[in-house]
């Protein structure tokens, strides 16, 4: 009952001397060691990486119309962005991939060209963004606008009818100068923010440990199971006036 009492209130007065400055302040080192360490990593791993460029394409959908004007705009817009969405997914499909792999003679697997494709509407228009990465930029340009070529003749084969629906490529990809990956500038911001949490982390971590393992008599029982008789205290010795003061702790 003493121990439960003494423990429950040494433990409190831990947490009312605790000060979170104070430890990062003594652990210093160590925060920036680790952030170092993690920075130094992500950049010798970003370094090794092979640059990937990326060729863009944008894709408006359309539909012909057998009569004149629409009455209702509203509802004629809203239903070609909802046909976009379809489109949007028809694009990024094995038959168009294997379309532009067999016209270009590409050595690789549809897998892996799907893999490296990427398509997304443009929210709320009916206009569909593709895009390509490889490690040439030349290759990224060339396939992203061979996608756009194919698939406009797909959806042709397949629409013939009066009222077809229309695909016409809108902006054809530019040659790509700077890689989109790996990108050393976020790497490293990322980097410093993940070494600088460790490094603290592992600072509280040590400054606990080690005020934590004999830090009261106490606890030194518990440990041992031997009965403390005594305690040592800490002198700490000033100087006043050229004379040395000891002073009881």
């Amino acid at each position: 009952m003493l121990d439960g009492a003494l423990t429950g209130g040494m433990y409190e007065d831990d947490l009312a001397l605790f000060n979170p400055f104070q430890v990062i302040r003594r652990r210093l080192w160590i925060i920036v060691l680790v952030a170092a360490v993690v920075v130094a990593a992500v950049g010798g791993f970003s370094l090794q990486q092979r640059p990937e460029y990326q060729g863009s394409i944008k894709i408006l959908i359309g539909q012909e119309q057998v009569k004149g004007v629409s009455d209702n705009i509203d509802s004629e817009v809203q239903g070609l962005q909802q046909l976009t969405t379809t489109m949007a997914e028809a694009v990024r499909t094995r038959p168009v991939a294997e379309d532009v792999i067999g016209r270009l003679g590409l050595s690789i697997s549809t897998d892996s060209f799907l893999d490296s494709m990427s398509v997304e509407q443009v929210a709320e228009t009916q206009f569909i963004e593709v895009s390509y990465e490889d490690f040439s930029p030349e290759r990224a340009q060339l396939v992203a606008n061979v996608i756009g070529e194919e698939f406009e003749k797909r959806v042709a084969e397949e629409s013939p009818s009066a009222s077809a629906i229309t695909v016409d490529v809108w902006e054809s990809a530019a040659l790509p100068v700077d890689p989109v990956s790996p990108n050393p500038v976020r790497n490293m911001l990322l980097a410093i923010v993940l070494g600088l949490m460790l490094g603290v982390g592992l600072a509280f971590l040590l400054d606990y440990r080690l005020s934590d393992g004999m830090g009261s008599p106490i606890e030194a029982e518990k440990v041992s199971g031997v009965p403390t008789y005594g305690t040592i205290p800490t002198f700490k010795v000033r100087k006043r006036n050229g004379k040395k003061e000891r002073k009881l702790r």
